[in-house]
């Protein structure tokens, strides 16, 4: 009998409990910031609020955390990742991230601070650089979930 496969949802075409899930559910500490990245885009994708909130660097942790649990994130694209040449421990990691709320398409382009604290990395904080609304997709163009697909025929 064949084992269901999960694909993870950060994007890098893996079963989800050998990717993502192995930091979220099983609790293995992410070694690097790009994977601490795409792990935290999986919790947002599943709305685990504490795992979220357990990578988030003390300081500027906010102490609870509200998720709309209406967003459909629709996939993760990492731009950029840079270490910090003065601070082997401080690390930045560009990304975007699409999703779908009330029928429409935004995406949220971000540089991300990680910080390692004791050999661990942490989340800090981002500049927000764009949350909007794509150019107009044809319906049939390539979908930007990146599925292969055209558009209308997956999210659109």
């Amino acid at each position: 009998m064949k084992s269901h496969i999960v694909k993870c949802p950060c994007g890098l075409g893996q079963d989800y409990h050998q990717c993502c899930g192995r930091y979220i559910d099983e609790g293995n500490v992410p070694k690097s910031p790009e994977q601490l990245m795409r792990s935290r885009y999986t919790a947002y994708v599943k709305c685990n609020h504490d795992y979220l909130l357990q990578t988030w660097q003390e300081n500027t942790r906010p102490k609870n955390l509200e998720l709309d649990q209406k967003l459909d994130w629709l996939g993760l694209d990492i731009t950029d990742c840079q270490a910090d040449e003065s601070d082997e421990n401080k690390s930045q990691i560009e990304f975007s991230a699409r999703f779908r709320s009330d029928d429409k398409v935004f995406v949220l382009h971000e540089r991300s601070l990680f910080v390692r604290e004791n050999g661990r990395w942490f989340y800090v904080d981002g500049e927000i650089f764009k949350k909007s609304a794509p150019d107009k997709i044809g319906r049939n163009a390539p979908c930007i979930c990146g599925s292969g697909k055209k558009f209308k025929h997956c999210c659109g």
